[in-house]
């Protein structure tokens, strides 16, 4: 029987307190009961929203005892605090413990959904408990709606969301939903909403699976009211006139994220059979952005987005024929073409439509691939085990495991444990898994790029380039305009490590507050020097939300959320012995190409993390001091 409940308490639509409107719902899924309850404007100050307020619940429960699949652990939504607004604000943040890594879980997630779930009139949902069969959630303006979803459970992701807008009647609603993956709880299994955009990475598909919820479908036609739509606007077109007319962003719009191929590869920083190579030279132009357009049907955004960056496909001849979708991003092209020794632009293709029906991770899916390739290569596992040969670049294989992995069959029942296959693998196995705090390094290698390396080692969530890589670095901008950037000198040199540890100390506060507020990397200082940054972030929440914050106040709040995720890490026993780099990078220099010989020095990547630590406030350890968590909010004063 479906079960509906009503907002508690008055929906408030008060002029310049906009966003103190917007609620959560708790939603306890072993009681079937929902609660809407308002957001303390004090949470508001010190988090704002998206990853900033997922972050702060989470830690209300997190523990190293806490089992990711189990229904103690709690499952966040969270649209940024501009999310909905005319513009930029489209992103959401996916949040629990990760079942993927162990620790900390957390993805980010464009698309539509985000801003449906605004115009619903909320921001943020808690979900706790376990469903006792499959459900959905449906949203609708003020009412939360439990319904029945067994007819929906083994469907894929695109089925799942025609066929509840064709039950609901309203081809509008907005889905979030697991596929396959997610129900057998593949550790990397992704939230999916529209054709392509994925809560991807550190396996939030598989807490929704664990809790028997299919899906969270979202209509609303509530007002968004401006706190100063006149001067909103005005200063939105003043800021959007800028940012189209960087080379970013007018680039980013005629070929996607597949763009930045071409650099990974010509400058040596791509991974190559699992990182045994770092550039393909020339075969390289098969996979580069300008090879999609004999597929391209036409670019699309976000919701508001002005930068037109996904792509829609479909091949129209040949052994794929019929295959179509949106994509492919930069990263699934690299993680299941080039880190696979796969140059066929198709078959990656339809491997990464593949992924996104079934609900897989297209990046971590690539690294446990090249991972298993790898030991099949040195004998360390053979075809007694995985029964079928392992090669490099043999699309078929990768197509097949790929659906063993989601319908946990075969050798693709262990693959889906992902790093905790080391243990079936054996020890030995474990130096051929480049990972980071027990999370997959993605489609780079980091040997040349030094920024890159010490951003993927530190990062809060595992190996991951979206918590800090300076994208900018690869311009090689003049150190004048880079100190002015980022308050102190850094080096102009990419295979550089001198001021890199200040670059990533200052995009991971950034990144975090872009997050909260819901505002896409892509169309910040992730690679432009001429685009938005805090300025920018502190007249659009004010002309449209009516809260002020100075751009000093908004590093602060970015500080607040990166040292309170490192805080939950701390729980789990990490510190600076698991902020580090794989062996390969430090033992194996680079064989040939452009970066030929570029290793990480034991030496001078402490040197960094020396640096990186002092900026931050945190001891040798990497363990935040107590004065820092004090002047931060996170601890009260002694």
């Amino acid at each position: 029987m479906d079960r509906n409940y009503a907002f508690s308490g008055q929906f408030c639509y008060n002029p310049g307190r906009m966003v103190l409107g917007r609620k959560i719902a708790l939603l306890h899924l072993n009681k079937d009961s929902v609660e809407i309850l308002p957001i303390p404007l004090d949470l508001r100050n010190k988090f704002l929203g998206g990853r900033g307020i997922n972050m702060y619940l989470l830690s209300q429960s997190y523990s190293p005892d806490l089992d990711p699949l189990s229904p103690e652990n709690p499952l966040i939504f969270g649209a940024g605090l501009l999310t909905g607004i005319l513009g930029f604000g489209s992103r959401i943040n996916i949040t629990a413990k990760s079942p993927e890594s162990g620790h900390l879980g957390d993805s980010n997630m464009g698309g539509d959904f985000g801003a449906e779930l605004v115009k619903a009139g909320l921001s943020h949902l808690l979900i706790k408990g376990r469903s006792r069969k499959p459900i959905y959630l449906f949203i609708k303006n003020r009412n939360v709606e439990i319904r029945d979803a067994q007819k929906l459970w083994g469907l894929d992701t695109v089925d799942t969301q025609r066929i509840i807008r064709q039950e609901l009647g309203d081809e509008k609603i907005q889905v979030a939903c697991i596929g396959s993956a997610g129900e057998n709880l593949v550790r990397f299994s992704a939230i999916r909403t529209g054709m392509k955009n994925s809560a991807g990475r550190t396996g939030m598909g598989a807490v929704m699976g664990s809790k028997n919820l299919k899906a969270v479908a979202v209509r609303g036609n509530l007002d968004i009211t401006l706190s100063d739509p006149k001067n909103y606007l005005k200063y939105y077109l003043r800021t959007l006139k800028k940012l189209m007319n960087s080379k970013w962003v007018q680039a980013l719009g005629r070929y996607g994220t597949p763009l930045l191929f071409q650099y990974a590869n010509a400058m040596g920083f791509l991974s190559i059979r699992n990182n045994q190579l770092t550039t393909i030279g020339e075969q390289g132009y098969a996979l580069e952005a300008e090879a999609l357009e004999p597929f391209s049907t036409g670019m699309l955004s976000c919701f508001g987005c002005p930068a037109h960056c996904r792509h829609r496909f479909s091949i129209e001849e040949g052994q794929y024929k019929g295959t179509k979708g949106e994509g492919p991003e930069y990263a699934s092209i690299g993680s299941l073409g080039s880190k696979l020794g796969n140059f066929n632009l198709q078959n990656i293709l339809s491997a990464t439509e593949l992924c996104n029906r079934y609900g897989l991770d297209t990046i971590s899916t690539g690294s446990y691939l090249a991972w298993v390739m790898e030991l099949f290569q040195r004998g360390i596992i053979d075809q007694k085990m995985t029964e079928i040969p392992l090669n490099w670049g043999d699309g078929k294989t990768i197509l097949k495991l790929i659906h063993q992995i989601a319908q946990r069959k075969g050798f693709g029942n262990r693959l889906a444990e992902g790093a905790f296959a080391k243990r079936i693998f054996g020890e030995v196995s474990k130096d051929y898994l480049l990972d980071i705090k027990n999370f997959p390094i993605e489609m780079t290698d980091e040997r040349l790029p030094k920024s890159f390396a010490l951003g993927m080692a530190t990062s809060t969530r595992g190996a991951c380039h979206m918590r800090s890589r300076p994208s900018l670095d690869i311009l090689g901008l003049p150190e004048k305009i880079l100190k002015k950037i980022y308050g102190g000198r850094v080096s102009d040199q990419f295979s550089a490590y001198s001021g890199k540890a200040r670059m990533i100390w200052w995009h991971e506060i950034f990144n975090a507050l872009c997050d909260a507020l819901g505002f896409c990397h892509f169309l910040t200082v992730f690679s432009s020097p001429h685009a938005p940054q805090y300025n920018e972030f502190s007249k659009l929440i004010a002309l449209s939300t009516g809260l002020a914050f100075t751009p000093k106040e908004l590093k602060i709040i970015g500080e607040r959320i990166y040292t309170l995720e490192r805080m939950m890490l701390v729980k789990d026993g990490i510190t600076r012995k698991e902020d580090t780099l794989p062996k390969r990078y430090f033992e194996e220099p680079i064989p040939e190409g452009p970066a030929k010989g570029e290793v990480i020095s034991h030496e001078e990547f402490d040197g960094m993390l020396n640096e990186y630590y002092r900026l931050h406030g945190w001891d040798e350890n990497g363990i935040p001091k107590r004065k820092k968590l004090e002047k931060l909010g996170l601890i009260k004063k002694e």
